[in-house]
């Protein structure tokens, strides 16, 4: 019985205590046990990270598996292999002889070959007259056999491991698209709050996760990210509630404000719009002529019922506030009139200069005013000009999405949320 006795190595080879214990374990097989060894090789696959071996070794150790002769590994029907290096050479699929005995020594490093070198170091078999093996010299697999248990134990943990590490994965998933979505939400509703620095964490929280994170690194990320989105669940809930409890009086003064085409308390100053008489007058006047009677109530009044993104009751699209379309287009402030822009009538300004940089003629540009009103075709122009290296044709494009606006096919907000994405991380401000 191989396992029997105690044998040190060949050579230069040292004998170390580790590979006595290794030794003395692999002697206490219980009677009768035995394991399939493909079984077995699966679950040394799945707990390899624990056993401290890797892909290489595992096919060295596969080799010699396919040198048992039965599928069950059981101590009567012996425990030693006894391959040539050429042979376990050609067994996996043309490793270098030197690889393979680097990888046979950590096998038995790791606790899961033993050697028994014959005399002379070679690897052979005695046979008797009948043609049993006598006595056998190579690699014992008795560890495998005494560690059967442990090994499966070590797979099973591996596995839920994983499984863990997936579900953690899955719920980091769900956390960012609440988390995203919301904000953008409440950006496009206009709900009072610092939204850009809230997404600002957001970004810093995804982009300081490690390419190849721990499970302790995502289970922290996850509680983090669970965080946060239950802090913007409840200022959103708060709004919700403080809205209810005031009633629907200041939603009917907007909707009644937004349904009218003619209202002018609905524009600021410089928004110089087409709708009902207004179309028939001198376009060089309409913006003087929208100041005048117009006071700071009005204005108040107009900042509240603006709502971003998308279009009102009558179909036309609602603008965004001034100070978010410059935090998505930071480079239309250097068109603006002395490099700055401090109002509506600025940003229009400042479009015409870009509509003549870009090339876009002025038909385009004035059936752009026509349709989506002054300030969204400012704004549209300064999404262009941040656009400006992914768009071929800026004239064209702007044909095009004015002929979706008539359709009720283009609202700004998409667009405008993509860029203030995009410009987030790099932290630029508006001055």
């Amino acid at each position: 019985m191989e396992t029997g006795s105690v044998t040190t190595p060949f050579g230069r080879r040292s004998m170390t205590l580790g590979m006595l214990a290794n030794q003395v374990m692999a002697g206490e097989i219980k009677p009768d046990q035995s394991v399939d060894k493909w079984k077995l090789f699966r679950a040394l696959c799945e707990a390899k990270p624990l056993l401290g071996i890797g892909d290489r070794a595992l096919a060295v150790l596969n080799a010699l598996l396919s040198f048992y002769p039965k599928n069950e590994l059981a101590e009567e029907n012996g425990l030693i292999v006894f391959p040539s290096n050429i042979q376990l050479s050609l067994r996996t699929h043309g490793m270098a002889e030197q690889t393979v005995r680097r990888h046979l020594a950590a096998l038995v490093e790791a606790g899961l070959l033993l050697r028994k070198d014959s005399p002379n170091g070679k690897r052979y078999v005695r046979r008797d007259r009948a043609g049993e093996v006598n006595e056998a010299f190579g690699f014992s697999l008795a560890p495998l056999l005494a560690r059967a248990e442990e090994i499966e134990q070590l797979a099973a943990a591996v596995m839920a491991e994983r499984l863990h590490v997936q579900r953690l994965r899955e719920r980091i998933t769900l956390c960012r698209r609440d988390i995203a979505k919301l904000i953008e939400a409440a950006v496009e509703e206009e709900i009072p709050g610092d939204w850009q620095g809230l997404y600002r964490e957001f970004r810093d929280l995804i982009e300081g996760l490690p390419r190849s994170p721990t499970t302790a690194q995502l289970e922290l990320l996850l509680d983090e990210l669970t965080a946060l989105r239950t802090d913007i669940l409840n200022r959103l809930e708060i709004r919700v509630k403080s809205k209810k409890q005031r009633g629907n009086a200041d939603y009917i003064e907007r909707h009644i404000q937004n349904s009218n085409p003619d209202s002018t308390s609905e524009l600021e100053p410089g928004f110089e719009t087409k709708q009902g008489a207004m179309a028939e007058q001198d376009k060089g006047r309409e913006a003087e002529t929208l100041e005048e009677g117009r006071g700071e109530a009005a204005q108040s009044r107009q900042e509240e019922s603006r709502h971003s993104g998308g279009r009102n009751d009558g179909g036309a699209l609602k603008s965004f506030p001034l100070g978010l379309v410059l935090q998505a287009c930071p480079e239309v402030l250097a068109y603006g009139p002395g490099g700055a822009i401090r109002n509506w009538r600025d940003l229009m300004t400042a479009a015409v200069a870009v509509r003549s940089m870009l090339g876009v003629s002025p038909s385009a540009y004035e059936e752009a005013a026509n349709v989506m009103g002054p300030e969204n075709a400012a704004t549209v122009m300064a999404c262009i000009l941040e656009r400006g290296g992914h768009i071929n044709s800026a004239g064209g494009y702007l044909r095009g999405l004015t002929r979706r606006s008539e359709k009720g096919e283009f609202a700004i907000g998409p667009m405008l949320m993509a860029l203030l994405r995009a410009n987030a991380p790099a932290g630029r401000k508006v001055g």
